[in-house]
């Protein structure tokens, strides 16, 4: 046979042969035939990655919890994106078809299998192992995690973007440090209302307990996000459009993108998520979202929010909104108000949205210097 060209070959080091996985004969979990000296014949059947669509075949055997929770969990199943969209969708058959096409072609390459948190990186970053064939039992947060939440989550943690997370500047914390295996294998369950949705989430309160002897904490406790004090201003993008080059490629094309900071009322308001006030972000979706595809896929676009809850990954102990109460009270910039929303997008956005006399009124000088642990409702 013919010697191979390196763009043919797949590095197996040494180390990763002494490992567990490295013992087991490579069609164990690739598949493939072992028996033949034939190259091409020795790949029939034989899968880049056997973590994908199904866990269980390749991992269940020894990780069996572990592949039954991954295999329902929104990284791997995106299973929140279609009935999102289809809420807003056209009841026409032929103009959901063509939706659900277009949503197939870009929608659903950024899965994470278990390979590519644990192997190698996601195909959405074009793929190659991390370190050889060896598994890691943690994500890497670079090639890994923010490689395919980099743009907004990964610029924002890092100060790429602003002046970054201070568990990550400050303690030098990593994803895994506040995102637990729960996060990112999930509940169980399959039906998600959207990604905030899944039991077990990483909360503030899992280190930080709330001090009432804070001022602000005994003032606002579980009235007010953490976020709205703690975030700084955060990317939001508008205008997202998908379509096919000339070669049949897909790609997305999000034109604007703006740093703003937006505290708006909580529309998930729930046991988890008791608080009045959060911060909410403008998601990229647009009616004309899927245009390439066919005109008026989504009429019902105002029958979901598209100002959503956020959670920005930039938090910082000091930040100018919480510097002095008058910095947030009374201060209408940032607040998500009617006139900071385009008239196609209000009805949407009602239950977000702050009516004028909502907003915290303005606190005179000497009632800022009271004592300390005095308690007084604002919200």
């Amino acid at each position: 046979m013919a010697p191979l060209e390196l763009h043919e070959k797949v590095l197996v080091a040494k180390d990763f042969l002494e490992t567990t996985h490295g013992s087991m004969a490579c069609t164990d979990c690739h598949g493939g035939d072992n028996k033949s000296d034939n190259m091409k014949k020795a790949h029939v059947g034989m899968t880049a990655d056997p973590t994908f669509p199904d866990a269980t075949a390749a991992c269940g055997e020894c990780h069996a919890e572990e592949a039954k929770l991954a295999k329902t969990s929104l990284h791997y199943t995106l299973a929140t994106y279609k009935p999102i969209v289809h809420q807003r969708a056209s009841t026409d058959p032929e103009k959901l078809q063509k939706l659900n096409q277009g949503m197939d072609n870009h929608c659903y390459s950024c899965h994470a299998s278990c390979g590519e948190c644990h192997v190698s990186r996601p195909n959405f970053a074009k793929g190659g192992f991390i370190s050889g064939h060896n598994f890691n039992k943690t994500p890497d947060q670079t090639n890994q995690c923010t490689a395919c939440h980099g743009s907004r989550v990964g610029n924002e943690f890092t100060g790429k973007t602003g002046s970054g997370d201070a568990h990550y500047t400050k303690h030098d914390m990593d994803c895994m440090s506040c995102h637990s295996t729960k996060d990112l294998h999930g509940d169980g369950k399959s039906d998600h209302r959207d990604r905030y949705d899944v039991k077990g989430l990483s909360a503030c309160a899992d280190c930080h307990q709330l001090d009432d002897s804070v001022e602000q904490h005994a003032i606002h406790g579980d009235k007010v996000s953490c976020y709205v004090c703690h975030a700084q201003p955060y990317a939001n993008c508008y205008g997202c459009h998908v379509g096919l080059d000339s070669k049949g490629l897909a790609y997305y094309k999000n034109p604007d993108e703006e740093e703003l900071f937006r505290i708006g009322l909580n529309p998930l308001q729930d046991e988890v998520h008791p608080e009045k006030w959060i911060l909410v972000r403008r998601t990229p979706s647009v009616p004309t979202s899927f245009d390439f595809y066919g005109k008026e896929l989504m009429p019902n676009f105002d029958r979901l929010n598209n100002w959503k809850y956020a959670s920005p990954h930039n938090l910082q102990k000091k930040t100018s909104q919480n510097r002095e109460c008058n910095n947030c009270h009374g201060n209408k910039d940032l607040f998500l108000t009617e006139d900071k929303v385009k008239p196609e997008f209000r009805k949407a956005n009602a239950k977000v949205i702050v009516a004028d006399k909502l907003i915290p009124e303005k606190q005179a000088e000497a009632e800022q210097k009271e004592e300390p642990k005095k308690k007084r409702s604002y919200f």
